[in-house]
């Protein structure tokens, strides 16, 4: 999975604010590709090895079968300057990259796999995230 992406208009940009995606939207409370979904129940930042740690527990436990969809991409640069730096002398490097996640988005979505693997294997990747999760089925 790609961890940056390739071209950004600017480098560095400011933090995303987490207030702004405490707001929820209609478009993603329900799995729109698979069957099964994790949904976020609050608003967070997830960074990459956040995300990788989840795909590679849905991946162990399914045993690499079914169909995966990873609904978010770490696309905001969080930047950090180094600890013995004065003050002013402009922004720091980039740290690392994360995603926002809205209240209500759905994470991760699965398919072609049983129903009691599906509901175990997104529960262990709910725990390797920051933000509380739950394990929504798509009604047709």
């Amino acid at each position: 999975m790609k961890q940056s992406p390739s071209n950004l208009k600017y480098k560095k940009y400011h933090k995303p604010n987490i207030n702004v995606f405490n707001l929820v939207t209609q478009n993603c409370f329900l799995p729109m590709f698979g069957y099964w979904g994790l949904q976020s129940l609050h608003a967070c930042r997830i960074t990459f090895n956040q995300l990788e740690a989840a795909r590679r527990s849905i991946r162990r436990t399914t045993k690499k079968t079914g169909r995966l969809w990873i609904k978010l991409f770490t696309n905001f640069s969080i930047t950090k300057k180094a600890v013995g730096s004065r003050m002013g002398n402009g922004k720091g490097a980039v740290s690392h990259w994360v995603c926002p996640v809205r209240k209500g988005q759905i994470l991760y979505e699965l398919s072609g796999v049983r129903g009691d693997l599906a509901i175990r294997a997104l529960l262990n990747a709910g725990s390797k995230l920051p933000v509380q999760t739950k394990v929504v089925k798509l009604i047709y």
